[in-house]
């Protein structure tokens, strides 16, 4: 299982905007081939920063998904909300495969 974690930081004006397009998006990602999860996290000390947090059957689900046709139209609207660029991280449990020597 892959977890991503995706930071975004948004516009002070533009937080409505995106919990808008996650709401809307939301029940989409999650009915995604692959997709066990999804939910939108806020910085306790940021208002502006908010971060996606996705669980993936796979790196392949994920790859999937970001080539999609519902991750394109997402991401064309949100990407011209942010303040700064974004950042994304792909995980995977120590002991889960990868990581495990």
């Amino acid at each position: 299982m892959i977890t991503r974690i995706v930071k975004m930081s948004f516009r002070e004006e533009e937080i409505n905007a995106f919990k808008e397009i996650f709401a809307r998006s939301k029940n989409a990602i999650r009915s995604f081939p692959g997709n066990m999860h999804v939910e939108m996290l806020h910085d306790i000390n940021n208002p502006c920063i908010c971060f996606t947090y996705s669980w993936w059957e796979s790196e392949e689900a994920l790859n999937a998904y970001r080539h999609s046709e519902l991750f394109e139209k997402t991401w064309a609207a949100t990407k011209v909300l942010f303040n700064d660029k974004p950042e994304a991280w792909s995980t995977i449990k120590q002991g889960a495969g990868v990581l495990n020597k």
